[in-house]
């Protein structure tokens, strides 16, 4: 069954039309939160008749704007069932890249991959692992639930937090994404749907996508979650799973209040819902806040993953599950079917460093340096661009004053810049009114990518925008 959006949200969602003729008006911002995702893919807009009486138009603006809609890709018609939202080019998205095989070249600037570079505390944990290993070469080396040693660290990380947490319910894998690949091959039905949050971790979107599940999105912006528009989609999908990234989300920053975790983690409880909620960002608060409680306390029932990618190296391939008991039997077979375990040093310096705190202070002030300077310099140097400084994470999600995020990360590739560009993290399409800088590189090496991205963004604004329409925020999330 196809999803539908209501007049009332509509209405919300638009806000004040700009000046002009109100049926250009009304596409042009229709446009816009459709492009950059307020208004999900393949959804039911409401007939002509019944958005013009909520707008209080005449129906042939509404007439006339839907059809401005189709014209240009952005809805389609099906026959006896209405108008649903669309992008131009269907679901494939432009400049589809994360990583790049290989590395961008030393010579670039690669601004593609918020990950940083090893602390010198990774060096030393290995160092230990080592001296570690001896007792452990008399065995026969294969620990498909992850080592003992590494189990009791991450729980006793959970417990603190005030989730209590027994070692067996922790299954380590090579990182957060084998950790979800995991969950879903234990508990996916064919035909499946999932919620996913719009932005959100593209490689995550792809693998529930390459597990036969049908993603549906769940508005995030750099404010927090559109709550309402979420708990309709899970009304009317009752989804079998959720992606969420509750604690500075990938990409916008945001982070989810103790009141909205409350919420969805009932209402996705109450529906059957499988939650999967990565943590990988939990422990960058740059700030010294205090976090809101765990999702899972709010959802006994959630799959809650974390890595050691984003908060010590992304070489370092360790990442974990925390599931209920009733669940373990499930996720063991299916992590077994893939392989039988994570190398005995990786999960022995993974257990060092966890030992020592989940992230090095001298790590979060670096990080806290570059965060302000890139907040700095875009500020200055891109003055029209909007942002909501985040408080810890990784990443600054950007609003452009129009769309041309693609065609920005294009030009700015001619200066050996790689900047990924807003619809690599959508789950349907559209977000091309956004960037994603990471602040994980050096200061002169931001200041230097910052002032090339300035560049060609003037070259691209003197040959003339597509639009200057931006749609009001929707009053409160919550």
């Amino acid at each position: 069954m196809k999803e539908a959006i209501s007049a009332r949200r509509v209405r919300e969602l638009l806000g004040p039309l700009p000046a002009g003729p109100a049926h250009a008006g009304l596409s042009d911002t229709l446009t816009l939160l459709i492009g950059d995702g307020r208004i999900p893919l393949d959804v039911r807009l409401p007939s002509e008749r019944i958005l013009a009486d909520a707008l209080g138009l005449s129906r042939t603006t509404v007439t006339r704007a839907y059809a401005t809609l189709r014209d240009s890709g952005y809805a389609h018609a099906a026959q006896g069932s209405g108008t649903f939202t669309a992008v131009p080019g269907g679901h494939e998205r432009a400049h589809d890249r994360v990583l790049v095989p290989g590395g961008a070249g030393e010579d670039w600037i690669d601004l593609s991959c918020a990950a940083d570079s090893a602390p010198a505390e990774v060096m030393a944990a290995y160092t230990a692992a080592l001296s570690e290993l001896p007792a452990y070469l008399g065995r026969h080396g294969y620990f498909p639930s992850g080592l003992p040693v590494l189990q009791e660290a991450i729980a006793a990380r959970y417990t603190a937090r005030g989730l209590p947490t027994e070692p067996e319910q922790i299954v380590i894998t090579p990182g957060s994404l084998t950790a979800a690949g995991v969950v879903v091959r234990a508990l996916a039905r064919q035909r499946g749907h999932a919620l996913a949050e719009s932005p959100t971790y593209p490689n995550a979107a792809e693998m529930l996508r390459a597990a036969g599940l049908q993603l549906h999105e769940a508005p995030v912006d750099g404010h927090g979650w559109d709550t309402a528009g979420i708990l309709d989609t899970v009304r009317q999908v009752r989804p079998d799973f959720a992606y969420l990234i509750p604690d500075f989300q990938n990409p916008t920053g945001a982070v989810m209040t103790a009141a909205q975790r409350q919420q969805l983690g009932q209402a996705l409880r109450a529906h059957g819902t499988h939650v999967i909620v990565d943590e990988t960002h939990h422990a960058l608060a740059l700030d010294g806040q205090a976090m809101p409680p765990p999702f899972a306390a709010s959802n006994p029932d959630a799959l809650t993953l974390g890595s050691m990618s984003k908060t010590h190296w992304g070489g370092l391939r360790v990442g974990w599950i925390r599931a209920p008991r009733p669940l373990l039997d499930a996720l063991l077979r299916a992590r077994m079917s893939l392989d039988l375990g994570v190398p005995v040093v990786e999960q022995l310096a993974a257990a060092h460093l966890l030992r020592q705190g989940p992230v090095s202070p001298g790590q979060l002030a670096r990080l806290r340096t570059q965060r302000d300077a890139l907040i700095d310099l875009v500020t200055t140097l891109l003055p029209d661009w909007r942002f909501t400084p985040p408080a810890g994470g990784l990443m600054l999600w950007c609003e452009l004053p129009h769309r041309g995020a693609t065609a920005l990360a294009a030009a700015v590739a001619a200066s050996r810049v790689v900047l990924t560009p807003g619809p690599v993290f959508s789950v349907n399409g559209g977000l091309d009114s956004y960037v994603r800088p990471p602040w994980t590189r050096p200061v002169a090496e931001l200041r230097a990518a910052v002032e090339r991205i300035a560049a060609a963004w003037r070259r691209l604004e003197e040959s003339g925008p597509l639009s200057t329409v931006r749609p009001r925020r929707a009053g409160a999330v919550f």
